[in-house]
């Protein structure tokens, strides 16, 4: 395990510390301006964007057009356009609603979509709220809070809003949807956490593959059997919960491959081999060289990237573990990896639950749940435990 194993190109992210504003309603919903007129919805492009000036002054991005604030004493802003206050709608209103700048990303939203499109791969720097970071730590007990002990009691969406929050950040949402050219889009699992501890040198590492529902380099059920073209079954939303370095175990990536449309070559140490007992102390690792790459970047930000992409885990050279939420999107009319309603349905009994507003439990729940159409009516699809254990 010397260094010199170790060649990966490095593709490092480096914050900048200038963030838009999200100006958002009551309900969760952002304030708009598209068309010359003003009014609240679920997407986050461009049109949701504001600079916060001095003078509690926002421009909007887009059109240069001000609003002014003043403070309520509940900590909600009052917001002015034109002399006009606005209402719980976005829309000019005789009583104004409480409004909340929040934390939005470095880069407008098209911006980061066209290095999407063009590249397979972004990532939104800090792109999640540092509160929510922090608490993600905390459940994932690594940063600040590595001496605690994990809550195995209780699923992690059920342990801290922050998670539901994380899943419903709203600009990765909408560069997902953008990418995949739709808006009906779903988790193939539950959100999840996983911490990489350090290397002891002699376990079996991931190998490399593409994720679900592609699953090429692992020999999964319903692998997809051919290349799906312009077609984009999965795209995988990876966030970074502690700072993502090469020497800490950042994902390693093989970027561009998407476009290539096959499993990563054999030589390299595929998935489906590397989980073998015992291959590592006869083979050594995957593919470490200098064709492939690792992204280091702050915690807080969100890794998106075509499914097809190859990548595995990296390996963890550190005494500090690395926590990573990940989530396997996919269309809405690709069955998911696993099932999410029975999840679902302990958050909905969960205090996490409670603590969202109305945007973020609608996403979750378009996230979560599988609906189908029935004969008469809408159904949810979920696993059956009986047949299951059959």
């Amino acid at each position: 395990m010397g260094e010199a194993l170790f060649q990966e190109r490095v593709v490092k992210i480096a914050a900048t510390r200038n963030h838009f504003a999200l100006l958002t309603a009551p309900d969760g919903r952002f304030l708009r301006l598209e068309n010359g007129a003003t009014a609240v919805g679920d997407s986050a492009d461009d049109h949701a964007m504001w600079d916060a000036l001095a003078g509690d002054i926002y421009r909007h991005t887009v059109t240069g057009r001000e609003l002014k604030t003043t403070p309520r004493a509940d900590g909600g802003l009052d917001l002015t356009l034109d002399g006009n206050a606005l209402g719980s709608d976005g829309t000019p209103s005789d009583v104004p609603a409480p409004f909340t700048p929040d934390h939005g990303p470095e880069q407008l939203p098209s911006e980061y979509l066209k290095f999407f499109k063009d590249h397979g791969w972004v990532c939104l720097t800090c792109v999640v709220a540092p509160e929510l970071v922090d608490e993600l730590q905390r459940v994932a007990c690594t940063d600040g809070y590595a001496d605690r002990e994990v809550d195995r009691t209780a699923a992690q969406l059920c342990q801290s809003a922050a998670v539901a929050k994380t899943a419903a950040e709203p600009v990765s949402l909408w560069l997902t949807r953008q990418y995949m050219g739709l808006d009906e889009v779903t988790l193939g699992h539950s959100p999840a956490i996983v911490v990489l501890t350090r290397d002891d040198g002699k376990r079996n590492v991931q190998g490399w593959h593409s994720d679900y529902p592609y699953h090429w380099g692992i020999p999964a059920f319903a692998a997809v059997p051919t290349p799906s073209g312009a077609t984009v079954l999965g795209v995988q939303r990876n966030v970074c919960v502690s700072e993502f370095t090469k020497v800490r175990g950042a994902t390693a990536f093989k970027l561009g491959s998407h476009t290539l449309e096959r499993p990563p070559p054999k030589a390299w140490g595929r998935a489906g081999d590397h989980g073998r007992p015992g291959y590592r102390a006869e083979h050594g690792l995957p593919y470490t060289g200098p064709e492939a790459d690792v992204i280091e970047a702050p915690a807080g930000s969100t890794i998106l990237y075509d499914a097809r992409t190859w990548h595995r885990a990296g390996v963890n050279r550190t005494d500090h573990k690395r926590a990573a939420m990940l989530q396997a999107m996919v269309p809405a009319y690709v069955v998911p990896k696993n099932d999410t309603g029975g999840p679902y349905k302990e958050f909905l009994q969960s205090p996490a639950y409670v603590d969202l507003n109305e945007r973020e439990r609608r996403e979750v729940r378009n996230l979560m749940v599988h609906p189908f159409p029935g004969a008469f009516r809408r159904h949810a699809l979920i696993a059956d435990e009986e047949l299951a254990a059959r």
